[in-house]
């Protein structure tokens, strides 16, 4: 993977732990040579993620709306910032120049985009894997329900499949990588894959 976005909350969290590992995710990204994309903020967990990358000499592309620069205060030390019109613009630019996608805990925005990538993988739209970064059991409940809706049937065992989790940045990378290469065309893959190592 050469690329990967980061969906990611512009808030800070009330626990440590959240702003620790985006940090370190974006260092993780840094050290492997793949480019971050994220909203373009300085804010919050999207301030971190970036700080991560740019500290350790990564390439950082921040993609922000105009009528959020000031509200979210656009990122200034990044490697490149595009301003573009709408949120829709934003989300499709992002996920246009990644070969993947994490998300990490974050609000309303970061669960959008994350299901609409899901949606897009669903659909064969977006072939890259798409991950979730599970930080201090954050998602355990949504994990949950992803579950129930397998087993109440609105959601295939195949298509639940496609989404990746780990609670480390670094085994998240890793699991990702071996989706891309073993899955170029999102076929399901061994279900190892798809826990969360708590």
């Amino acid at each position: 993977m050469q690329s990967i976005v980061v969906y990611c909350g512009s808030n800070i969290g009330k626990k440590p732990v959240y702003a620790e590992t985006a940090y370190e995710l974006g260092k993780e990204l840094a050290n492997r040579d793949i480019k971050l994309i994220y909203g373009g903020g300085n804010m919050g967990l999207m301030g971190r993620v970036a700080d991560g990358a740019m500290d350790h000499q990564g390439f950082v592309t921040g993609i922000i709306p105009n009528f959020l620069a000031n509200l979210e205060k656009a990122h200034k030390e990044l490697s490149e910032l595009h301003f573009v019109d709408t949120m829709h613009e934003r989300k499709a630019k992002m996920v246009a120049m990644s070969d993947g996608v994490i998300a990490i805990p974050g609000g309303y925005g970061t669960l959008d985009e994350l299901f609409e990538i899901l949606t897009w993988a669903q659909l064969r739209i977006f072939h890259g894997p798409v991950g979730l970064l599970n930080v201090n059991g954050y998602y355990d409940l949504l994990l949950l329900q992803l579950e129930k809706m397998v087993e109440e049937g609105f959601l295939h065992p195949l298509t639940h499949q496609l989404l990746v989790v780990d609670n480390d940045p670094a085994g998240l990378l890793e699991k990702m990588e071996i989706f891309r290469q073993q899955n170029p065309e999102n076929k399901p893959l061994d279900s190892s894959l798809y826990v969360d190592n708590n």
